[in-house]
């Protein structure tokens, strides 16, 4: 189960990290530079999603063996941790290098939601963040004593299935829109709006604990998000207005 969660999520790093190199080129800028930036995004990536998960998980993972919040092999990676630090370093090395961060941040959208995609799959071999009990006609059960789910042998709502579906849903879209003459940035913020859907309303179906106002972390993240994005673009839409001349 390690060894499967570990080169699934190699394969969805190095896939988003050429795809993104290959788009970015696209924009003007080097493949090179985005190789060159991309171990420390990932590695920026990996830390914020692992602390995601640990302080989500604290009180019933972590608390009585703390060790284990260093255990990344075992899975538990929080998405938006991981969009949250890989948006931190590329905010960094965007302003260390003269770069545009829109544009780049444009750039790595398609890719970004392409290597979630591919990532989740790990999830669905693992059992890791599947969502609640189910008695449903779709569920996923697991026998295997690597198995990452709470009790095994027990039907779970396969919410990575789910998430691997929209997620690709979003890379199509994307990739439509990506050659149209679009403000800088507006790529990212269309990719964040329907990504913060998405994870606010498949959060329903998670058993993630309850944080506060009857949502999750991830849905609470997810509509801060959500705001930004819409607040963003209505921005954006409004700048971008040809200015008329008052009679």
């Amino acid at each position: 189960m390690v060894r499967w969660y570990s080169l699934i999520l190699m394969i969805a790093m190095a896939t988003g990290v050429w795809l993104t190199a290959r788009e970015a080129e696209r924009k003007g800028f080097k493949k090179e530079q985005i190789y060159d930036i991309a171990i420390w995004i990932i590695l920026a990536g990996l830390l914020g999603a692992r602390l995601f998960h640990v302080l989500d998980h604290w009180s019933d993972e972590f608390a009585a063996n703390p060790i284990r919040a260093l255990y990344i092999w075992e899975g538990g990676l929080a998405i938006w941790g991981g969009v949250a630090g890989g948006l931190f370093a590329a905010f960094i090395l965007a302003w260390k290098n003269g770069w545009k961060l829109p544009k780049l941040l444009d750039a790595g959208a398609p890719g970004l939601v392409l290597a979630q995609a591919i990532g989740r799959i790990a999830c669905v071999i693992t059992g890791d963040a599947m969502g609640k009990p189910t008695t449903g006609p779709f569920g996923f059960a697991y026998t295997s004593s690597n198995a990452l789910v709470p009790k095994l042998g027990v039907y779970y709502t396969p919410m990575p299935v789910y998430e691997i579906i929209v997620n690709l849903g979003i890379f199509a879209l994307l990739w439509q829109l990506r050659k149209r003459n679009l403000s800088d940035g507006l790529l990212f913020l269309v990719y964040l709006t329907l990504y913060s859907f998405e994870r606010f309303f498949l959060a329903f179906t998670s058993s993630y604990q309850i944080l506060a106002f009857g949502l999750t972390q991830s849905q609470i993240v997810a509509l801060v998000s959500l705001v930004i994005a819409l607040v963003l673009i209505a921005r954006m839409t409004v700048q971008a207005r040809p200015k008329t001349s008052a009679a």
